[in-house]
């Protein structure tokens, strides 16, 4: 393995976000700000608590999970598609670096940045609401695995993408929905039974759930089904990936 090469990458890519710090990384801690302001003020003095924990509380997981996948797309989705915008790729493809090396590289500094906000956002939250985190190991494997699997899909993405409203088209219209419909800000107990069943179809749904029981040692399914879920989307992603550089898919072309 080429480990200067992955490096190089992921240098590049973290320097590119520190460029761009106020977009990159403030705001979506301030975006996450105002949804305390809202769910909190709101929602909250209406909702005491939720299964014995705060409603401030309660929303945090969502809230954390809801940033680590925009924005892991985000980052990975626009790292790979800049390359193929300006035509650099093509260095990229020609010099001697796998495939795998070249996702490694992009897909670790999405998934770090992505992690990092999410530290910034818990830090954050610690202003609007106090809390305990049950299953700290556990939160912080979960938080890694999904910003990797995310990032991974982002990726995807990028390649998929031939201009810059394709690249938003899937983060606006399929994940910031499934996240806010995956129990983000409620517990699916508070639905009809008809919803609850729909909600169950939700990926998103499964993967908040999960992380919710790190913090609190409780949510609306257990933690195996959760960590299923996240697994198998990871393998399905980087079985995507190597389809894609084994044909050439939108690279080649």
């Amino acid at each position: 393995m080429n480990l200067n090469s992955i490096k190089a990458i992921y240098k590049f890519e973290m320097a590119r976000a520190l460029r761009t710090i106020m977009q990159s990384i403030l705001a979506p801690v301030l975006s996450t700000s105002l949804y305390f302001v809202v769910f909190g003020a709101a929602i909250g003095s209406k909702i005491s608590t939720i299964d014995t924990v705060s409603y401030g509380a309660f929303i945090i997981p969502g809230l954390v999970m809801l940033s680590v996948m925009t924005t892991s797309v985000n980052f990975a989705a626009f790292g790979i598609y800049l390359p193929k915008y300006n035509g650099s790729i093509f260095e990229l493809m020609s010099a001697p670096i796998s495939a795998y090396e070249i996702v490694i590289g992009y897909a670790g500094a999405a998934a770090s940045k992505s992690i990092l906000i999410s530290i910034l956002i818990l830090l954050t939250s610690t202003i609007f609401v106090d809390f305990n985190i049950k299953h700290p190991l556990l939160m912080l494997l979960l938080l890694a695995i999904t910003s990797i699997t995310f990032s991974l899909f982002g990726f995807i993405i990028g390649i998929w993408a031939t201009n810059f409203e394709k690249l938003q088209l899937i983060p606006l219209i399929i994940i910031t929905p499934l996240v806010f419909l995956g129990g983000s800000f409620y517990s699916i107990s508070m639905l009809p039974e008809l919803w609850q069943l729909i909600t169950k179809f939700n990926p998103i749904f499964y993967i908040i759930n999960g992380f919710r029981w790190s913090f609190f040692g409780t949510s609306d399914i257990d933690l195996f089904t959760s960590l299923s879920f996240i697994v198998v989307f990871l393998f399905i992603c980087l079985a995507i990936i190597g389809l894609i550089f084994k044909t050439g898919y939108r690279i080649k072309g």
